[in-house]
Formats: structure tokens, sequence, C-alpha cells
């Protein structure tokens, strides 16, 4: 059963889920714990049977290390994160 404050659009691709009473039609509701806090969304079926699970739930933070300090990447000013994503990994033999 949906509860009446859940929103009846699907988590991935946005398309609306029909609602007959209280059940979904076209549609799954996932409940995930996140330390402690009930987070519930709602799949089409399309989009559950593609990826049953939760994704795109938050960004991954990056961090890395300037001068000893670890910092996140999103602290960085423009020159220095462009500088990041410009950064070529080399594989020595």
């Amino acid at each position: 059963m949906v509860s009446k404050n859940a929103q009846n659009i699907c988590h991935d691709c946005g398309k609306e889920i029909k609602m007959v009473g209280d059940e979904l039609k076209n549609g799954k509701i996932l409940v995930y714990d996140d330390n402690g806090n009930k987070i519930t969304i709602v799949k089409c079926d399309g989009c559950y049977k593609k990826n049953p699970g939760l994704s795109n739930f938050r960004n991954c933070e990056v961090y890395s290390r300037i001068v000893g300090y670890l910092r996140p990447t999103s602290q960085w000013n423009k020159g220095k994160q462009q500088e990041y994503k410009e950064r070529m990994e080399f594989v020595v033999k």
C-alpha cells in the first residue's frame, strides 16, 4: 500500500505511475534505510526490470590529496577542478 504522501512518479524516468485506490497499477515501491531514515521511492515496471536497485540517490563525494591534506574536489576553485578533469593516468610496464 502506498501512503497518501508518496509521489506516484518513477524515480528513474519521471513517468507517472497509475494508482487504483491505494495500490500501484504499473510500478513497484522500494523502501531503503539511510542511517535510520526510511526512504520510499517508486519505480515504473520498465525501470524496475532494467535495474531493481536504487541509483542516482546522492552524489558521490570525491576527495583528493593536495599538499598533504585530503579535501573534497567540489570545494576546489574552477581552475583546479578543470585541471583534475584533464589529468591522464599512465601505466608503467
